[in-house]
């Protein structure tokens, strides 16, 4: 790819034609669309703006990107957005990190049912740790829960599993304490899988008498009830993972990795590393060689630019689906009381947004400080000269360049 970093735009644009072609009948509108914006993205196919820097007198001509939650190179700034969000809510204890993870047999027939199973995820994990957390024997408070979807394992495979962030207390069941953790322990991870498995599974048994997953290949005989609840069996016997990690060490680091978690797409830019005859070549990490238990190794793989596309799609979420959300006392129906009844119970001042000034008024500086533009050269705010539109509407594949001739 000469000089420039690897894109999965430069793969899709390459290899994309002839895999939507062999695929035509395999791929949903919303993996095509994905496929389309991140072709796209920062093209002239989108439009763009002329700036000009009032300081040095630098030009600059920026297309504009595709904003798809899935497109590796527009994550950066949504996240900063989502953050800035996020700090009037953080609380000064210490929060930890738990993770709930779907067994494999139940992710095999959760890419088939999307919306359902990971919607279940969700919900599901979310009421573990409140009912655990609300528990006496356990901690006996209401907590609020963060919890991020990420449907992916470090080489594409689909493994569907949640990030959750909670601090280490919550408010007493009559609103007048807060109750703390113990320092360095947030809830027993044994009970939590426990309660996991066992209220996912319930979950699993009413979908299907209700008729509402879809079986495909492989799997298409577990349309049958006896079928399926042989298959189920086996699931209530295994250990479901779910772990915690140590607590963050303060608020900051808690922006800190939510601005790695929130917004990561199925790979970045960042990780691949080339794209010739053989095919796609990306780092990951494999978690299950043993030889440093410390840390995962860092290894190299190359899959076939086809395979590749299809693993990166295999992750294209529902239309609508929301993958951030939040529980307990953070929930969006109560948060702003409970949050600051929670500061007052703290003895913490309430947290207030930082305003964000421009210097100048004119029209065009307000416009490019909206699309946070400045000077590569002397970092001054630059000033719009000119828009120009999109001329394609991300609906489909991209037309051919013999189409646009």
């Amino acid at each position: 790819m000469g000089l420039c970093a690897l894109e999965v735009a430069d793969i899709f644009r390459a290899h994309g034609p002839a895999y939507r072609l062999a695929q035509r009948s395999h791929l949903s509108l919303g993996q095509l669309k994905v496929m389309s914006a991140i072709e796209q993205c920062r093209t002239a196919a989108l439009g763009g703006h002329v700036l000009r820097c009032p300081d040095c007198q630098n030009n600059l001509v920026s297309y504009n990107s595709c904003r798809n939650r899935h497109c590796p190179k527009c994550q950066a700034v949504a996240a900063k957005r989502w953050l800035e969000a996020r700090q009037a809510d953080l609380l000064p204890v210490d929060y930890y990190h738990v993770v709930f993870t779907l067994p494999a047999p139940i992710a095999e027939i959760a890419y088939y049912n999307k919306a359902l199973i990971y919607g279940l995820l969700f919900e599901i994990a979310a009421k573990t740790l409140i009912t655990i957390a609300a528990d006496p024997k356990h901690l006996g408070a209401e907590v609020g829960v963060t919890l991020v979807l990420h449907t992916w394992g470090s080489a594409l495979t689909h493994h569907p599993h949640v990030h959750g962030i909670v601090p280490g207390g919550g408010l007493s069941p009559d609103g007048k304490r807060w109750v703390a953790c113990k320092p360095g322990f947030f809830l027993s991870v044994r009970v939590l899988s426990r309660l996991f498995r066992h209220r996912f599974l319930e979950a699993l048994q009413e979908a299907h008498r209700a008729g509402k997953l879809q079986f495909f290949g492989d799997t298409a005989g577990l349309a049958d009830p006896k079928s399926f609840a042989r298959w189920l069996a086996p699931q209530r016997k295994i250990e479901w993972v779910v772990y915690a990690k140590r607590p963050f060490s303060g608020p900051e680091a808690v922006l800190t990795y939510l601005s790695r978690y929130t917004h990561r797409v199925a790979i970045a830019n960042s990780r691949l590393v080339t794209m010739d005859q053989r095919g796609v070549t990306f780092k990951w990490k494999d978690y299950r060689d043993k030889s440093n238990p410390d840390r995962p190794r860092h290894k190299t793989m190359t899959l076939s630019a086809d395979e590749f596309m299809r693993r990166f799609l295999l992750h294209v979420l529902p239309s609508g689906f929301h993958r951030i959300r939040h529980f307990g006392l953070i929930a969006n129906n109560g948060r702003k009381e409970k949050l600051a009844l929670a500061r007052e119970l703290l003895n913490v001042a309430s947290a207030l947004p930082t305003a964000v000034k421009i210097a100048k008024t004119d029209d065009s500086t307000v416009e490019a400080a909206r699309l946070n533009f400045t000077c590569v050269h002397c970092a001054a705010q630059m000033i719009l000269l000119e828009s120009f539109p999109r001329w394609l509407p991300i609906r489909g594949p991209p037309p051919s360049r013999g189409e646009l001739c």
